[in-house]
Formats: C-alpha cells, structure tokens, sequence
C-alpha cells in the first residue's frame, strides 16, 4: 500500500459494568449505533476479539452446537467454522485466520476494540470533479466482463475474453462480441487485467491482439501468483506487462489516474480497480469476494461488478450423500439469491451514481456439458438492478454489447435519451454458435502424448506439484466424456500423507475423495502443468468425497500454488527410453 499512515477506528466500547457481565468463553457483541457485530473470546483475563463476519463470503457467525468445548462458531452461509481461541478455522481445515482486532483496556476494567488500518489510499492528493463534456467518457460494454472506456484522448479496456473458451471447455460467450472488437483491442492506450482466470486473461484473445500490438501496456496488480505466470509458454508475444503495487496512484495523463486494490479473500490471485478521470471515479470490483477487505471509495460516479454465480464446480459436479438433485438445485437457488442480497446491499452502502452487473455473462454451450449448463442457473442481472431500484435511487444499466454509456449526459440528467446508445437494430446480442472445434483439438492433442505411455508420470507429476503431509487419499479415473471410465486410461490412488500410490485405500483412517476427469482436460493440465482451475471451474470433473468435508489446503495447492514453470517432461521422457 506504499507509505501510507496508519489509523486506528474505535469499533466498539464497553464500560467497565459491561465488561464484567463478559462470560468465560464465546460472547456475541454489537455496536447499538452502527449495528455492526463482533466475536469475544474469554478465558480467564484473556481476551480475543474479531468482527462477525465470515472471510469466506461474509457471512454471520452463530454459537456452533456440536461444539462441546465452546471455542468455535458456525457461519450460516456455508457451515464454516471459526475456533474463536486461536482464530483459525476449522472447516475448511487449514484456511483462513481470521483478523484480529485490538482489545485496549481504558483503565477502569472497560475497554475498547480497536480496527488498526491503512487509510483509504485512494484519499490521498484528492482531485475535485469537473464538469464533464458530453461524449468525453464513454463506457462501452464488449463481452462479459470486458469493458471499453474512453477517456478524454485515451482508451483503456477491462479484462478481454473476446474468442474462445475459459476454463478448458467449460466456459463460452453468451454475448456476440461487436464485430469490431479486434479494432477496439487494437486502439486501446492500456489494458488493465484483474487476474488469471481465463474468462478474464484469455490467451486466445490476446494471441489475436499481440499479432497486431505485441507492445501494447497491459497492467496487472503485483499478486503473489503472477498474473502472467503461463505468458512464456502461451506462445503469445506479448512485451509491454506492467506489475504495479496495491493502493498507489498510476498517473495516465493530468487527467487520468488509476489504483489497483487486493482481494481480502484471495489476495494471492484477485484484484480490482478505480479509475479516476477528472475526479470522477469508475469502480470495477470485479470478482473480488471482499474488495479491499471491503473498504472502498463511495459514491463513485460509476461502479460494475460481477453478479450472476455459478463460476464454481460446486455443487453440481458432487454426488453421493447429501448431494441429491433436489439438495443441489435448492442449495443454488438460495446461494443466488444471497449473492443477488450482497450485491444490492453493497451497492445500497457505496451508493454510485451508475451501477452495471457484468462478468457474469458465460454459457455451458458445449453439447457434452448440458446437465451443468440445465442446473448452473445464473442470476438474472435485470432481476438485481430492480432489487437494487426498490433500496435505493441508484441508476442501473443492463449492457448489451456494442451499448455506449455517456458518463457526462447520464451524471448531468440520468434520464436523457442520449445517455446510452443501444447497438443498431438487428445487431446480433446473443451467441448461437461456437468455434468448438480448433480448442478440443488442442485439447484431444494431450491424450495420445508420449508421456502418457509410461505409467511413472503420475509419480513424476505428482511429486512435481509437490503437495503432501496431507492426510488425504485421492482416487483419480480418466474418462469419457460422460465420465465413465476411459477405455485404456488410468485409474489411480495418491496418498498425500507420504505421496505413495498404493494399490488400495490404506488401512489408517483417512479422509477419502475420488476424481473423475475428461481424459482429454486432465492430461492437458498435467502436460502443460496447468492449475486445476480448468478442471474444477471449468466443470471437467465429477466428484465424491467422504466424509463431506472441503479439503481447502489441497484445493487450494492444486488451484493456486502449483510451480510457475511446468513439469520437465523432456527429461523424464530421456529416463524413459
């Protein structure tokens, strides 16, 4: 964040009658004036304090009954589990700490809980807004979560996935991009990606791009995970990538300004940006779970975020147990709805002049993946700017591509007919077709590699991706595209407690999962030595596990942490012969 100052905030005092009435163990506190919630462990004189909120997606805390020990709490969103003694949680094991806050004594036996934290970065060398001309900013949306402003004299685009799949095959366009969205690419003045995600850093989109522009500045947040981490072996020539810190101003032109901020959630990997023109504000959340620990700029003069779900294997590639169709479409339908309730509720806090739900606008078209793409339901971004209307008297805009929002006419009157300019009559909105067929053919490439007629790869990758001391046992079976067993393909156990690969389940007791992969999508991840993403998000994968618990270390290791640079095939390849 640079050398910001730090502050303190008083969150909540209580007086020294207050704090005597404290019992030993968990106590549930609020702030009557504010109504926010905290979390007090006591045992005997020591205290620990946090907020009542859920790091995972912000939900609240309650008294967890099947603990016996009354140390941890229960999130009402997602079962999480919070061990109060130690902050740390519990369910998922091995995730999250939660942050603590101060507990100051004042002297009586009352005391304080104090937040310590960087002022808000984006209030130093504040600008007052000026007037804007009409057509001076432009906000024209292309494709999901791409976005093309202009600015006074200079372009700058949002995250480009304009051809192609995400997630392997899992993920294609539902808008038709505007016929001329190479050219626009190829006028842009910057390119601001907010992380590695292929609907967000799309490879085949900036392959077109780096034909045309090898050179052209693309910005990046400084995460721990490059943005870039895969550039070199992309094949795609790109030579102008700028990685800048969290928090600190990025001076364009006089008038033009732009700071990169973390995710509080997953700040290895996410980000999202305020772009200041004039000292108007433009805020992109995008995927960010809690953007910048969920302190961030109000009354923006422009805000987008993402909306509609669904950008997860869970739950509908789970069976087994709990996870009847009945349990999954219910389980959606209430998660969509929570997630449409956040996003309302934050838009109702930070109160934009403009609000846009974006980035959710991708469809499971391939034919192989119609059970997902029947029970994936999204959120319906009309249904969430209405939510939105009935709180609070923020302007919404649902965007078609090729719809050019006027920032100057819609702040100055936002009920101008000129305000946005739809696409012409009879432009095409939504995709009917995909090009499948050049991306399954890199894909289908990886089943018949060398590498996979030796059955020692799967010692050589797994001891390449370097995850173990794990008590987990893990089946993974290759398959067909209805994920029946691969004719010919390998059926496997991997023990993460000593990285062994035991012919059958071990006699310890073990937590157990089993893994089944699209053979084309799994042996092009493990060649190209690929994050899971692919196949996890990109619904390549069908799962059980037992007990039902969330392995969050493993997933985590094999989604985020693998090695920058891929397997040495080559080498393993020279052992082999």
């Amino acid at each position: 964040m640079g050398s910001t100052e730090q502050t303190t905030e008083i969150l909540l005092c209580l007086s020294p009658a207050e704090a005597d009435n404290l019992k030993e163990g968990i106590n549930f506190l609020q702030n009557k004036c504010t109504g926010k919630s905290y979390i007090l462990y006591k045992n005997k004189s020591r205290l620990k304090a946090c907020k009542n909120l859920c790091k995972h997606q912000g939900g609240l805390f309650i008294k967890d009954m099947e603990d016996l020990d009354g140390r941890s709490v229960r999130c009402t969103k997602h079962n999480w589990k919070l061990d109060v003694s130690t902050m740390k949680y519990i369910n998922p094991p091995g995730s999250f700490c939660q942050d603590e806050l101060v507990v100051e004594m004042d002297g009586k036996n009352g005391f304080s809980l104090l937040e310590l934290s960087p002022p808000n970065p984006w209030d130093s060398d504040p600008r007052t807004p000026e007037d804007l001309a009409f057509g001076e900013v432009q906000i024209t949306y292309l494709t999901h979560a791409c976005m093309d402003l202009k600015l006074g004299d200079t372009r700058m685009v949002f995250d480009p996935w304009l051809i192609g799949p995400a997630f392997a095959r899992g993920w294609w366009l539902l808008h038709e991009p505007p016929s001329d969205w190479l050219e626009r690419l190829c006028q842009a003045d910057l390119i601001y990606i907010s992380h590695m995600h292929s609907d967000h850093l799309s490879y085949p989109t900036l392959k077109k791009l780096a034909k045309r522009r090898p050179d052209i500045p693309i910005y990046v947040g400084n995460t721990e995970r490059p943005v870039f981490w895969n550039l070199n072996q992309s094949g795609v020539q790109l030579t102008n990538i700028n990685v800048v810190p969290f928090g600190v101003w990025q001076q364009v032109d006089k008038n033009l300004r732009f700071m990169i901020l973390m995710d509080g959630v997953h700040p290895e990997m996410d980000t999202c940006i305020i772009v200041e023109y004039k000292g108007h504000r433009i805020l992109n959340t995008v995927d960010c779970t809690r953007p910048n620990g969920g302190r961030l700029p109000k009354k923006a003069a422009f805000m987008m975020s993402d909306f509609a779900g669904g950008a997860s294997g869970f739950p509908m590639t789970f069976s087994g147990g709990k996870f009847t169709e009945e349990w999954k479409a219910q389980f959606i339908k209430t998660e969509r709805k929570k997630l449409l309730n956040y996003k309302a509720r934050l838009v109702k806090d930070l109160q934009p002049r403009i609000y846009c739900p974006f980035a959710g606008y991708f469809v499971e078209s391939h034919p192989s993946d119609k059970y997902i793409k029947e029970t994936n339901i999204k959120n319906d971004p009309n249904e969430l700017n209405n939510l939105i209307k009935k709180n609070c008297d923020v302007v919404t805009w649902t965007p078609r591509p090729g719809a050019t929002l006027d920032l100057g006419r819609m702040l100055k009157d936002p009920t101008d007919s000129k305000g946005i300019t739809e696409p012409p009559e009879g432009t095409k909105i939504y995709k009917d077709s995909w090009d499948f067929g050049p991306y399954l053919k890199i894909l289908n490439a990886a089943i018949g590699d060398e590498i996979f007629l030796h059955s020692s790869w799967i010692k050589e990758y797994f001891t390449w991706a370097g995850f173990k001391d794990y008590n987990l046992v893990v089946r993974m079976i290759e398959t067909d595209e209805d994920f029946n067993p691969y004719p010919g393909g390998y059926d496997y156990l991997v023990d993460f407690l000593d990285l062994s690969f035991p012919k059958k389940r071990p006699s310890r007791e073990h937590p157990y999962e089993e893994i089944r992969s699209r053979v084309d999508v799994i042996r092009h991840v493990v060649k190209n030595g690929l994050l899971w993403d692919d196949l996890y998000i990109g619904f390549q994968t069908r799962l059980q596990r037992d007990p039902d618990i969330y392995h969050h270390l493993f997933w985590n290791h094999f989604q985020i942490k693998l090695p920058l640079t891929p397997p040495n095939w080559r080498s393993f390849l020279m052992h082999c012969r």
